[in-house]
């Protein structure tokens, strides 16, 4: 396994975290959960041989049931890992039921720590951006946590680039606990990250770990041109993710996917992870598997190497268009690219 440090920080994790959001049985998870702490014991068995040491849940996975499960199937080993959770996200019809202020992260990290059979969080994720409580209200609660050693480090998911560096250097300026890490949505057909995102968090020093790598089930070989999608699968659902605006295009990066994966003799995950890991930016990848088969395959990718020729072919064929002002930059000021920006320019020359 390899390893590196989280953002700016001195804390070292794997590549790979294994994730949890298949723990439980409430129904509004039906779609991708169902599994219990004896598999979960498992998958974490042979997580924890290949080396991995992050553990991601989050609070509002099966209603919390997915953190009781993890802390079932993390007992005896709560002090080797290092056990993320989120808050943000509603999980009642109360008006502070949910958000980023005083009042929920504290109490729901609280909850969080209950359910988790642990007095600490070694990371804990904003699940969303909260645009009516002021950031310096939520900022100075996750110092507080912090301060009173609930939780070691703090990090943001699913944030614009704006919102991304208005949390860090507001952070920053006040002397408060600031993120040291995003957790975001990136695939080959889903790379609008690489706009402004990326960029943003290489410039700050912030760590990226990619979730549903495979694209909600999008990108794991089931979903095929002129073919029905198996309904036991969670495309084959009336599952809302990923949003996808051009098919065309999302049929011609599986298709390509399918014929890299033939030429190395593996699976169409284990390219998409491989390519993923490869990314500028990308400290590492939330696996999601199911099954003990998936997730060792999942967990090979470490040792696959597409080679600089398909790694081209599949980056070129899932290029995105070069939107203003990023034409205009690739086109006319590419003499004087910023570092964290220049990983990405190439990309934006259509």
């Amino acid at each position: 396994m390899e390893y590196r440090t989280l953002g700016a920080s001195g804390l070292k994790v794997s590549r790979f975290a294994i994730g949890t959001l298949t723990a439980g049985h409430d129904p509004a998870f039906a779609a991708v959960a169902g599994l219990g702490a004896d598999d979960y014991r498992r998958l974490f068995d042979i997580a924890f041989d290949a080396g991995v040491n992050l553990v991601d849940t989050a609070n509002m996975y099966s209603s919390g049931e997915a953190e009781e499960i993890t802390a079932r199937a993390l007992a005896g080993r709560r002090d080797d890992v290092v056990l993320t959770s989120k808050v943000r996200m509603p999980l009642g019809d109360g008006p502070n039921d949910g958000g980023a202020s005083r009042f929920h992260i504290l109490r729901e990290v609280e909850n969080s720590l209950r359910r988790l059979r642990t007095d600490h969080l070694d990371l804990l994720y904003l699940h969303q951006w909260d645009g009516v409580t002021p950031i310096e209200e939520t900022l100075s609660a996750l110092d507080t946590l912090v301060r009173d050693g609930k939780v070691r480090y703090v990090g943001t998911s699913n944030y614009s680039a704006w919102q991304l560096t208005k949390t860090v250097l507001r952070a920053r300026e006040l002397g408060l606990t600031a993120p040291v890490v995003q957790q975001m949505y990136y695939t080959p057909e889903a790379r609008e990250i690489e706009y402004e995102i990326l960029p943003a968090a290489l410039d700050l020093g912030i760590g990226t770990f990619v979730w549903s790598p495979l694209g909600e089930g999008l990108l794991t070989g089931k979903v095929r041109r002129g073919r029905e999608t198996p309904p036991d699968t969670r495309q084959g659902t009336d599952w809302p993710e990923p949003h996808v605006v051009d098919w065309e295009r999302a049929y011609r990066i599986i298709d390509k996917l399918s014929d890299i994966a033939d030429a190395h003799g593996v699976s169409i995950p284990r390219v998409v992870l491989s390519w993923l890991l490869r990314r500028p930016g990308v400290t590492g990848i939330v696996l999601g598997a199911r099954s003990e088969a998936h997730l060792r395959d999942d967990l090979a990718a470490l040792d696959l190497d597409l080679g600089p020729a398909h790694t081209a072919e599949l980056t070129d064929i899932s290029a995105l268009p070069a939107y203003y002002p990023f034409w205009h930059r690739a086109l006319n000021a590419t003499d004087r690219p910023d570092p964290a920006e220049r990983p990405f320019l190439n990309g934006f020359t259509r």
